[in-house]
């Protein structure tokens, strides 16, 4: 249990505030408007080299690491491989308390590993999903259950492995499951009950708008997941979530049309989950380009004009500026290489190039089947105006095969295969958020899993799939410094103030990293 000093109160203004409190960590992109950039300054180009760590906390179960801890009020918050969430001693990494769910002997994970990415706070309630489909709330202070909801039925393949996102008045959580022929949705629950106030189904049924972009009843095994958590506009009231592919992902012979609103992003009224808009990325999708990348809600001056916007590096290997608004279409360029698209029209649509689609024999293609990114985060800094991406470097031959569906079943019409060797690799890139153009890049030896964090002192942290914890410079992309970690490391940075001091943390291999500086 928590001692009594010990507060974890999170308001909704406080992560509203979020950028006044940068010595905190208080939501899974750092703030609502997912830039994933820390205000503070203390670790600079000049002394990141003095970094050093202050603690590990060694994770438990089987699974991958891919958590973002939060901190609050001398405490991190950490999700383990299955949904364990520990509560930890910032100074020391010292376990405070831990709550593991009670998981049946099987649970379906059809495409993905078994794997949280973090909570979500609210007062003095930490948030978490299950594997097998439950939301949970737990007491922030000692770990006991307040209340549990069933949000989805794990035996057809749906479950939850991205953090939710606690707002006002509501917390927000998605579903994994895509590859096994469900209808996704989003959905909203009372923080004090768990009551559920409203669903968005991303794949629209009869009578509902985009459901005749699905041939028949294709739309009732559609997909469409909403695995990693989106973002949120506090003025306009609005979130932003990414949506995943169609079902089935290699073989869209069943699925004539557009195949709304799978591959694209929503901006959904947080109130009453009504679709504000719509801009669907890649329209019927068969290589599995899931929309899921976080949303960066930005502001910018663009022929002149400010603008609110969102930005959005896509799976499908192009960049994307949207009026956040309206979801008007502004930018599109690519920022890795594809072979599918000879360009976007005037509203976005790709010019789709002949002969793409999966074959039985096969079809080589560029990004792979992990696209040109994926889930892990970029990041936005307002000082240089950049948008940084980790960018997997990667073709993919892809293979179409029969599609039956079966309930909770592999619900995939075919496969592929990577083309790794010495032609992958992976990269950083930095670019120009306004436009899209590349300022510099970073080599990375392999593809990577793991995302990226920029702050005010000019410092941008990432990871590589070889273990190495690295530091670049936020300008010109110099490496500063890195540390071998041990481990694949397949998360997200933060960055947080212990002691008056700033710290960052990495999860990598089987644990929970800390660093600090030097001390005087």
């Amino acid at each position: 249990v928590l001692p009594a000093t010990l507060q974890a109160q999170v308001s909704y203004q406080r992560i509203v505030d979020a950028g006044r409190d940068p010595g905190s960590w208080l939501t899974y992109s750092g703030d609502y408007r997912g830039l994933r950039y820390s205000r503070l300054r203390q670790i600079t180009p000049a002394n990141v080299h003095g970094l050093r760590p202050v603690w590990v906390y060694q994770v438990h179960g089987a699974g991958s690491l891919e958590t973002t801890p939060l901190v609050v009020d001398d405490v991190m918050y950490v999700t383990e491989k299955q949904g364990e969430v520990s509560a930890l001693d910032l100074h020391s990494g010292r376990p405070l308390w831990r709550w593991e769910p009670s998981l049946p002997r099987e649970v379906r994970t059809l495409g993905f590993d078994r794997t949280n990415r973090g909570i979500a706070l609210l007062g003095q309630t930490v948030y978490v999903g299950t594997l097998d489909g439950r939301l949970v709330a737990l007491d922030a202070k000692s770990g006991a259950p307040r209340w549990e909801v069933p949000v989805a039925d794990n035996t057809l393949g749906y479950a939850i492995t991205g953090a939710p996102l606690a707002l006002k008045d509501r917390v927000i959580v998605g579903v994994s499951g895509g590859e096994a022929g469900i209808r996704g949705f989003l959905d909203a629950y009372d923080p004090a009950t768990g009551d559920r106030l409203w669903r968005f189904w991303t794949i629209p049924a009869p009578g509902e708008a985009g459901n005749e972009s699905w041939s028949g009843d294709s739309w009732k095994t559609g997909g469409g997941s909403t695995w990693v958590t989106g973002s949120y506009d506090p003025e306009l009231n609005l979130l932003y979530w990414g949506v995943g592919n169609p079902g089935p992902d290699w073989n869209g012979d069943s699925r004539a049309g557009d195949n709304l609103y799978t591959c694209s992003l929503l901006a959904l009224d947080a109130a009453t989950g009504t679709l504000r808009w719509h801009f669907q990325f890649t329209p019927h999708d068969t290589h599995d380009w899931d929309a899921t990348e976080i949303p960066l809600l930005i502001d910018a001056r663009i022929d002149g004009r400010a603008r609110k916007l969102v930005a959005m590096a896509n799976r499908n290997g192009f960049y994307y500026l949207l009026d956040r608004g309206t979801g008007e279409f502004i930018l599109g360029v690519p920022y890795a290489r594809q072979t599918w698209a000879s360009g976007l029209d005037e509203h976005g649509r790709p010019l789709v190039r002949t002969g793409i689609e999966p074959t039985a024999e096969g079809n080589l293609l560029y990004p792979s089947l992990q696209g040109a990114t994926n889930w892990f985060s970029p990041s936005y800094s307002p000082e240089t105006g950049l948008f940084y991406v980790s960018v997997r470097e990667m073709s993919s031959r892809y293979f179409k095969g029969e599609a039956e569906y079966t309930p909770g079943g592999f619900f995939a019409g075919g496969g592929e295969a990577e083309i790794g060797g010495d032609s992958a690799f992976g990269a950083v890139r930095a670019l120009e958020a306004r436009t899209g153009a590349m300022q510099w890049e970073f080599r990375l030896q392999s593809p990577p899993w793991s995302g990226v964090m920029v702050t005010a002192g000019g410092v941008l942290f990432g990871g590589s799939t070889e273990g190495n914890f690295y530091a670049l410079d936020a300008r010109s992309g110099k490496p500063l410094w890195d540390f071998q970690t041990g481990g694949l490391i397949g998360a997200n940075p933060i960055s947080f103030l212990i002691g008056g001091r700033q710290h960052v943390a990495i999860a990598a291999g089987e644990a929970v990293f800390v660093f600090g500086l030097r001390g005087p």
